[in-house]
């Protein structure tokens, strides 16, 4: 997953970074209206977390010109205010979902887990796909019961595969998927590498990942 954090506070960014990081997701994070508008113009995002008060004006600002340019991303708003107008204006302005700071990064992984459920027709917290059970909460992954221990970028490569089973994913998705700005020495080889160790983590399950020349791979249950 690939997400867009805009926030100014140092120590509260750094601890979100650090929190999505560590389960293998991709952030790009700025600290400004100006700059979260350049990253949203050249890149598409699973996920945006947005502050309202930001240096250069508001973040509401920053999501109703998401909204009306016709973009359905998902966006969380970070608040310290609390009174129940600049929360409702939020929400009237497309917000999906809002967060009063001080918060616990436990609820705010719970309530982006959420909005992207709402996103598919399954709302189940689990995903269960061949003999594969999958639970982003817990950061698990078993086939036929027996856990399998997956590193965190082998956990991200499965958890978007999984997201688009039985789809064909091109390798720049997963590439742009992977990354954010921020990382240093990605090529395509690493989605090769990636996918190679999590076909061979996979070799005792009837799911697998089928490689298509020219296309990208596919996410299939043999059984």
């Amino acid at each position: 997953m690939r997400l867009l954090l805009v926030e100014d506070t140092v120590d509260v960014a750094d601890a979100i970074v650090a929190s999505f990081g560590h389960r293998g997701d991709a952030v790009d994070h700025v600290t400004c209206a100006e700059d979260a508008e350049s990253a949203l113009s050249v890149q598409d995002y699973d996920v945006i977390i947005l502050d309202i008060g930001l240096p250069d004006g508001l973040g509401t600002d920053v999501l109703g010109s998401l909204r009306n340019r016709g973009q359905p991303t998902p966006v969380l708003m970070l608040t310290a205010r609390s009174d129940i107008e600049d929360r409702v204006a939020a929400l009237d302005k497309g917000a999906d979902d809002y967060l009063v700071k001080p918060f616990d990064l436990r609820e705010l992984h719970a309530r982006v887990r959420a909005m992207i459920r709402r996103q598919d027709v399954d709302r189940s917290g689990m995903i269960e796909f061949g003999d594969i059970t999958f639970d982003p909460a817990g950061l698990t992954v078993e086939i036929k019961g027996n856990p399998v221990s997956l590193t965190r970028r082998e956990f991200n490569v499965l958890e978007i595969l999984l997201a688009n089973r039985e789809r064909v994913v091109p390798k720049e998705k997963l590439l742009d998927r992977m990354y954010s700005f921020n990382d240093e020495d990605v090529s395509p080889n690493a989605v090769e590498l990636y996918v190679g160790r999590l076909r061979k983590k996979l070799c005792d399950s009837q799911v697998t990942i089928k490689t298509l020349r020219g296309l990208g791979y596919q996410l299939v249950d043999e059984d």
